[in-house]
């Protein structure tokens, strides 16, 4: 199986943003727990909802995947998304899910990167963190 070039492209970058604050600004452990429950509770949400759609049944509406995938849940939703083909060819709702991934991207770096000005009012969130910059 051929994955899409914007998924692999996405995990990467995702991934690549991850480590990259983690070494250089301590990304609190917990950050990428965040990531894998949500990833693994987004996935099985996309195959409970294909095979709903298979047998007839009561099915996960759009928004909700949507919603988990901006929750942290993206990196599951790529992965269901190639391997089970469910919601991949769908343009429209394939153009919010890419935006759910680019707030959720943007979120992180905000969150534990020096990005966030001090006068903004998500600072507080920066004490999370375990050091200081």
């Amino acid at each position: 199986m051929r994955w899409r070039s914007t998924s692999v492209l996405a995990l990467s970058a995702g991934v690549a943003l991850y480590v990259a604050a983690s070494l250089r600004w301590e990304v609190p452990w917990a950050a990428g727990g965040v990531y894998a429950v949500m990833s693994l509770v987004c996935y099985l949400s996309y195959a409970a909802d294909k095979t709903a759609a298979r047998q007839g049944g009561w099915r996960t509406s759009e928004r909700t995947l949507l919603w988990l995938g901006l929750a942290c849940g993206w990196p599951g939703a790529i992965l269901a998304q190639e391997r089970l083909r469910h919601k991949s060819a769908k343009l429209r709702f394939r153009g919010w899910f890419w935006l759910t991934v680019v707030l959720n991207l943007l979120g992180f770096a905000l969150l534990f990167t020096p990005l966030l000005p001090e006068w903004s009012p998500l600072y507080p969130f920066k004490l999370l963190q375990r050091t200081q910059y």
